[in-house]
């Protein structure tokens, strides 16, 4: 096995670090004073597969918080959960995951 160069070294740790990034976003719904709780629990149970208790729990911290990130993985795959949310009538947007 050859031993790897500045160049690949360099390569592998900019892939690395893409990954990371492509699956560090957030799929975030936000509080309105339109929707349902009923509606906002079954959305979640039907497009990001929650449980109810799951699906409840953002719910409530929607409702309270403003906001809550009901789901975490790569764009591709939050896309279109994000899609089928808004076409529901309820506020949602992917956004990058914030390092505390």
């Amino acid at each position: 096995m050859l031993p790897l160069t500045n160049n690949n070294t360099s390569e592998l740790n900019e892939t690395a670090i893409a990954d990371t990034i492509a699956s560090s976003m957030n799929l975030v719904v936000w509080n309105d004073e339109v929707n349902t709780f009923e509606w906002v629990i079954e959305t979640l149970i039907e497009v990001c597969n929650h449980t109810t208790e799951q699906a409840e729990q953002c719910t409530l911290l929607i409702h309270f918080k403003g906001k809550c990130a009901v789901k975490t993985g790569d764009y591709n795959t939050l896309k279109p959960m994000c899609d089928a949310i808004t076409e529901r009538g309820i506020n949602a947007t992917i956004e990058e995951v914030q390092e505390a």
